[in-house]
C-alpha cells in the first residue's frame, strides 16, 4: 500500500489539475484524456494489458460511471469537472498481490516446520511474498466473543500475522496485537497505541515502506 497521487507521477496531476474546472470533453483526445485513462486503469476500472496503448474504447465509460458511484459522485459516464477533481485528490492505492493463507502441519514447504499443539502457533512473512500458514493441530476458535482455555483465537492470530504481512515487526507492548506471545484462551482483537503507531510509520502520508529482499518469517509462539 502506498500514498499515491493518481498515476502517482507529477504529469498526471498537473495534467488534470488543467482541466478539473471544466472536465474533459467527450471525445477529446488529448494529454488529460490519456492520463485519466491511465488513472482508471491503474486502480482497476479499466483492465488494459499495456498502460501505454489505452484506446478509447466502450468500456471507458463504464469505468467513469463505476468510479463515480463509488465516490458518490452524480453518474455522468463522462469526465466531468466533480469527477476529474476527485481524481486530482491523493489518496491511498494497494498494490496487486497475491497472498497464500493455509493450516499446515509440520514440514510444509517454507523451511520453518510446525511443532505439533503448542509452541509456533502460526508464521508469516513481510512484503512481498505474501505467504500466512496456521498450525493445522492447534485447537482453532472464530468465536466472536470468547475463547475456551484449550483454544486458540484464530482472529487475533490472523490479525498479528496480517500485520506482518503489512511490514510490521514484533512490538515489545504485551497489549499490542503485534506482541511475538499469546497464551491459549486468551481473546486480543484491539490494536494498541504501538501497534497503530507502526502502521502510521508505515502508510501514513508520504512515507512509503521500501521492503526489496527480505527473507525473514515471524513465528507467534504459545505463551
Amino acid at each position: 500500500m502506498k500514498f499515491t497521487n493518481a498515476a502517482g507521477t507529477q504529469e498526471f496531476y498537473n495534467s488534470l489539475e488543467r482541466t478539473k474546472s471544466t472536465g474533459i470533453p467527450q471525445g477529446s483526445e488529448g494529454a488529460s484524456l490519456h492520463e485519466a485513462k491511465r488513472y482508471l486503469n491503474q486502480f482497476g476500472y479499466l483492465k488494459y494489458e499495456d498502460s501505454n496503448n489505452l484506446e478509447n474504447d466502450e468500456a471507458l465509460e463504464l469505468a467513469i460511471k463505476t468510479y463515480q458511484t463509488f465516490y458518490q459522485l452524480e453518474v455522468t459516464g463522462k469526465l466531468d469537472s466533480n469527477t476529474v477533481k476527485q481524481m486530482t485528490i491523493p489518496h491511498y492505492y494497494v498494490g496487486q498481490a497475491d497472498l497464500i493463507l493455509g493450516f499446515y502441519r509440520g514440514e510444509h514447504g517454507d523451511g520453518s516446520a510446525f511443532d505439533g499443539p503448542g509452541g509456533a502457533l502460526a508464521h508469516a512473512f513481510p512484503p512481498t511474498t505474501g505467504r500466512l500458514h496456521f498450525d493445522a493441530d492447534e485447537i482453532w476458535s472464530d468465536s466472536s466473543y470468547r475463547v475456551r482455555s484449550n483454544q486458540v483465537d484464530l482472529v487475533g492470530i490472523a490479525m498479528h500475522e496480517i500485520g506482518h504481512l503489512l511490514g510490521l515487526d514484533h512490538s515489545r507492548d504485551e497489549l499490542a496485537i503485534m506482541f511475538p506471545g499469546i497464551a491459549k484462551g486468551q481473546f486480543k482483537r484491539s490494536l494498541s497505541f504501538d501497534d497503530r503507531d507502526g502502521l502510521f510509520t508505515l502508510y501514513a502520508d508520504n512515507n512509503i515502506l521500501q521492503l526489496g529482499g527480505r527473507v525473514n518469517y515471524y513465528n507467534l509462539f504459545l505463551c
